[in-house]
């Protein structure tokens, strides 16, 4: 997970992001006032993910006005432009994320943080992928076990979400900030599969004071 420092104008936004990619990207160009995925990829440190590209690039704009946005994502190539479509994140608030959020969408979620204790009773279950021979099975793994879960919740209400954050990253800070990643599935019950509730698993995060 990493924390993202936003651009603050458009003319920074285009200097960095129109960086002609990696070297191996022979059919990009800097500076030439076209954007593909690969360039935008260099910064964010990615590379062929496209739905982790579009979040990176998301959250990078998200202090550009409405007109400056405009100007940037018109510098995108087909490609992305496609991509952008495809995934770009639903900007929710914590207490929006449970009724309106799509699972394995992109969304950003503003509020403040607080981590849950994991020494309480969250018996919150995620599926990890394992390969058996050649037949990939899912197992029902605690999701404290792989994450630190925090409860983020809105301004102005109560109400909150889960979201979780790898465990070798720093501590989120309990201020309001911006988390962004892909909504996945939590079942509470074990053999309960109608106790399913929605997470976030964040990829980035920025401060908003």
């Amino acid at each position: 997970m990493k924390q993202i420092e936003p651009y603050v104008n458009v003319s920074e936004a285009i200097s960095s992001l129109d960086n002609g990619g990696r070297f191996y990207n022979l059919f990009t160009h800097a500076e030439d006032g076209i954007i593909a995925q690969s360039e935008v990829a260099k910064v964010g440190g990615l590379f062929n993910e496209k739905q982790k590209v579009v979040l990176f690039l998301e959250l990078s704009v998200s202090k550009l006005d409405a007109s400056a946005k405009a100007a940037l994502i018109s510098k995108l190539d087909d490609s992305l432009q496609a991509s952008y479509q495809k995934y770009k994140p639903q900007d929710l608030l914590p207490s929006e994320a449970n009724s309106k959020g799509i699972i394995s969408a992109n969304a950003i979620i503003t509020g403040f943080p607080k981590m849950v204790d994991s020494k309480s009773d969250f018996t919150g279950l995620i599926l990890i992928p394992i390969m058996t021979g050649k037949a990939m099975t899912f197992v029902p793994v605690p999701i404290i076990e792989k994450y630190d879960i925090y409860e983020i919740r809105d301004e102005a209400s109560s109400d909150t979400f889960l979201i979780a954050h790898a465990k070798d990253a720093d501590k989120l800070p309990e201020q309001k900030i911006k988390v962004a990643g892909v909504l996945k599935e939590l079942k509470m019950k074990k053999d309960d599969d109608s106790s399913l509730k929605k997470f976030l698993e964040i990829n980035y995060f920025l401060h908003l004071d």
